[in-house]
């Protein structure tokens, strides 16, 4: 397993081994141990989630999960590509309202661990993308909270033209990062 510190250090890029032959490939892409020895994550992953974005420029996020659901993630894309991006939410970080983004697809076979403390979301770079992550915290529909994924002041570089966006009702709706009060404390 190779991992990979960002600029926010708290994010990791991960890329577990792959191993091929004639017949096709053998990856272990998770194993609690080796993950805890290799990156320190403590956490206990309680559910798998796994999403089908069929047109390209699909974006899902900003989102996060509030105290006491709080949820670090690891994401990783099975089928396509993705733009995936971390947000520092966290009021008191020294990297407060920065951000760190890479490209994960089912070619490169990397993973993007997101800590609680940030807003997540990605872009689809392909038609038909699915990903596959994990979370360490219990989905809870009233601690749902997000950033809208336009927010001038983080200023994102999503790969895909603002005009060709597609998004879901409920992400339309997301404020600001300044006007979303305090998601995280450092």
């Amino acid at each position: 397993m190779r991992v990979e510190t960002l600029a926010i250090p708290e994010v990791l890029l991960i890329t577990p081994p792959k191993f091929g032959d004639a017949r096709g490939f053998f990856s272990e892409t998770f194993n609690a141990k080796k993950l805890r020895e290799a990156t320190g994550i403590e956490g206990d992953f309680v559910q798998d989630n796994h999403s089908l974005s069929v047109q390209k420029g699909v974006i899902r996020g900003l989102h996060c999960q509030l105290a006491p659901f709080i949820q670090g993630k690891l994401v990783r894309c099975v089928r396509g590509a993705i733009w995936d991006v971390a947000v520092d939410a966290r009021v008191g970080s020294p990297s407060f309202g920065k951000w760190v983004a890479a490209e994960l697809s089912a070619e490169n076979w990397q993973q993007l661990w997101i800590p609680g403390g940030f807003v997540h979301g990605f872009c689809t770079l392909e038609p038909n993308t699915e990903v596959v992550y994990k979370v360490t915290g219990d989905y809870d529909k009233a601690s749902e909270a997000g950033v809208i994924w336009n927010d001038p002041d983080l200023a994102l570089p999503w790969p895909v033209d603002p005009s060709e966006v597609v998004l879901s009702d409920k992400d339309k709706l997301l404020p600001r990062l300044r006007d979303a009060g305090t998601l995280f404390t450092y």
